[in-house]
């Protein structure tokens, strides 16, 4: 029989990231992240749910957040489920956490923690100049057209 075990979330950290480094020096953290739903119930009232998941990230991906995000950020991640089992004090304990593989930081510069901190202009740079900033995974990718906006400097590019 076949398996598909497969995780995507969006939401919340609960709290700041402790980076840690194993023995052979590759990065781990793990992080709490509050993931709502709201829907409405059968009288037809608005309800929110608040599932808190914990999640593993590894290598570079918990440096980069690490680095990045702090309590409350908004992140998507991308991962598989597995199942944690230990015992304490006789008594055979489990949690399931998700182990993460990909991971998306969301939000802007202006919002609620999150995304990158922004960079002050420097006095010769020109205010209608748009900020260029080495991101991964981006390469030398650059808007195209000449269309209103592109001379913002909040654009992230």
């Amino acid at each position: 029989m076949a398996s598909f075990n497969r995780v995507i979330l969006v939401g919340n950290l609960t709290r700041d990231i402790e980076l840690k480094y194993t023995p052979g020096g590759t990065g781990v953290t793990d992080i709490g992240m509050a993931v709502n739903d709201r829907r409405k119930n059968s009288s037809g009232e608005w309800v929110d749910e608040t599932t808190f998941v914990d999640v593993t990230l590894w290598g570079r991906t918990a440096e980069v957040a690490s680095e990045y995000l702090t309590k409350g950020s908004p992140i998507l991640v991308e991962g598989r489920l597995k199942l944690d089992t230990w015992e304490t004090d006789g008594q055979k304990r489990s949690k399931l956490r998700v182990v993460c593989e990909r991971m998306q930081m969301l939000g802007g510069t202006g919002g609620g923690g999150g995304g990158r901190p922004r960079q002050p202009e420097s006095e010769g740079s020109s205010s209608q100049g748009v900020q260029q900033e080495s991101v991964p995974g981006r390469g030398d990718a650059q808007p195209t057209g000449g269309g209103s906006g592109y001379d913002d400097p909040d654009i992230p590019f």
